[in-house]
């Protein structure tokens, strides 16, 4: 009786951690790099994947990038690349993505979105964005 009582306890706290625990998808960070946006620097944390595999290919980048919706930056890239889209439900301030297979997104905000996007990476402490466009250069480290 110990025994089955036992089982049904350790049953039981399993089904609880489970239902319980955060379903964010933690995403695994393969290099960090320097984004200077106006020539004030951050570090980006590229996520491993081959979206950001490829573009860092092309580093150094500079580009100037577009204000959207009053929570973004963009630009259209030349080159087009590998994607993995998904949609986020939510976009978080600091968010590196790709839109398509050539629009890199900052985001400088967080909000819900229904959109779908390749995650790229993610810059901590990334401030609001209050300029029509920015100057944006990523390079290695």
């Amino acid at each position: 009786m110990k025994k089955v009582l036992y089982t049904l306890f350790l049953v039981i706290i399993s089904i609880t951690i489970v239902g319980c625990s955060n379903n964010k998808t933690v995403e695994k960070v393969s290099d960090t790099v320097k984004v200077f946006i106006n020539d004030k620097e951050y570090k980006l944390n590229l996520y491993d994947n081959e979206t950001a595999d490829s573009l860092v290919k092309l580093f150094p980048i500079e580009v100037t990038m577009k204000t959207l919706s009053e929570n973004e930056v963009y630009v259209y890239l030349d080159e087009k690349f590998p994607t993995n889209s998904s949609n986020p439900k939510s976009i978080h301030s600091g968010d590196v993505m790709l839109y398509g297979d050539n629009c890199l997104v900052i985001f400088y905000k967080t909000f819900n979105t229904s959109y779908s996007y390749t995650k790229i990476g993610h810059i901590d402490n990334l401030p609001i964005i209050n300029e029509d466009m920015v100057r944006v250069r990523i390079e290695k480290e």
